[in-house]
């Protein structure tokens, strides 16, 4: 018999909705086959069957469980289902419970963004409403009778419950302000020569090249040079990271993540990979494997009227870069002449047990160098 425990998918969380099965209770599976759909704040994860066998469900669906959770077994002799634990494949399709059915985070944000109440997703008639659903519901439906949908109660109240996104981004950010005693460096950059590298970029590789993708590659570059500011604080220890795998923040309205590019070799690649990321977060359809295992974090603050931002430090991170938008500026050279430059405003948070601050203006100073 092998047992099947839920991984740990999210480190803010510290439990996750089981939301449907895959393989029916008794049903014979092969080793690799998707047995589960189980979520956490930020994906949707697809559990595979560590054997081939006979699956028999310990939980039903629709039940929160923890990680190293025994949620199922597989055995290599038939079974009979466990009665009122779990029903048939799907079979949570055809009996959803009494008071509606479960709405996955993906899925409740969208429906906070267009005004979509419980009762309306009802009509839907699916046990599980993913984010498919509700985008298929807006297109089916007259854009009249969408915008007239009643705000939330909750709303009408004064009082909003947070989604699960924005609850484990406050854990994370309460863990750093907790645990990390962060200091904060900005300089000036002039990026208008490195902008215009990646309009040509942009036009060869047939992706977006932008701030992201620019900066990405050059922190990527100075990994060997700065190990440090990759490593994660174990006690009196600096464990050093082999790579450097960047984390960029992104947020499209539906709450903040920060999906990994683990290739930083070339401009291209990372230009392909976050084109993903950024359809991934549209669509609410990343995975585990796509948010974790992040050495640094570029924050992107890329709002018109943004001139400064300081992010906090990821926790198991040593620091986190804050970008923010380019603005033209005069600038008056040594002659006395004027001349136009594209200025932003590059910041660095820190892990002051790892970094000191001469250091980080080291970083500052060979990332600037990298992109002008």
């Amino acid at each position: 018999m092998t047992d099947i425990r839920v991984p740990r998918l999210n480190s803010n969380d510290a439990d996750y909705l089981l939301v449907e099965w895959l393989a029916g209770d008794g049903r014979e599976v092969k080793e690799g086959e998707p047995l589960v759909v189980v979520e956490t704040s930020k994906t949707a994860e697809e559990l595979e069957s560590p054997a081939s066998g006979f699956v028999r469900h310990a939980v039903a669906a629709g039940t929160t469980v923890t990680p190293g959770q025994v949620i199922a077994d597989v055995t290599a002799l038939p079974h009979a289902a466990s009665a009122g634990v779990a029903a048939p494949a799907r079979a949570f399709a055809e009996a959803p419970a009494a008071d509606g059915p479960v709405i996955t985070e993906p899925a409740r944000a969208l429906m906070a963004e267009h005004g979509l109440t419980d009762e309306q997703v009802r009509g839907l008639d699916v046990p599980v409403v993913r984010r498919a659903d509700i985008e298929g519901l807006l297109t089916a439906a007259p854009a009249p009778a969408l915008s007239a949908a009643p705000a939330p109660a909750a709303a009408a109240s004064g009082a909003v419950t947070l989604s699960r996104v924005q609850q484990a981004v406050g854990r994370a950010v309460a863990l750093s302000h907790a645990t990390i005693p962060a200091a904060y460096a900005v300089v000036r950059m002039d990026l208008g020569a490195a902008l215009q590298r990646a309009a040509r970029l942009t036009r060869e590789v047939r992706r977006p090249v932008g701030l992201a993708e620019l900066f990405v590659h050059a922190v990527a570059g100075l990994h060997p040079a700065f190990p440090l500011f990759f490593a994660t604080l174990d006690g009196d220890r600096a464990l050093l990271a082999p790579a450097p795998r960047v984390g960029v923040t992104l947020d499209l309205g539906h709450g903040l993540f920060v999906p990994v590019v683990h290739d930083t070799s070339d401009l291209a690649r990372i230009a392909v990979r976050l084109t993903e990321l950024r359809l991934a977060a549209a669509s609410g359809t990343f995975r585990a494997a796509d948010l974790d295992g992040a050495t640094i974090a570029v924050t992107l603050h890329t709002e018109a009227e943004v001139m400064l931002a300081i992010p906090f430090v990821f926790p198991g991170h040593a620091c986190a870069l804050a970008v923010t938008a380019p603005r033209p500026e005069a600038v008056v050279l040594p002659d006395g002449t004027i001349a136009a430059r594209t200025i932003a405003h590059i910041g660095l948070a820190y892990d002051h047990r790892l970094i000191n601050g001469r250091e980080a203006a080291s970083f500052l100073g060979a990332l600037k160098e990298a992109l002008t």
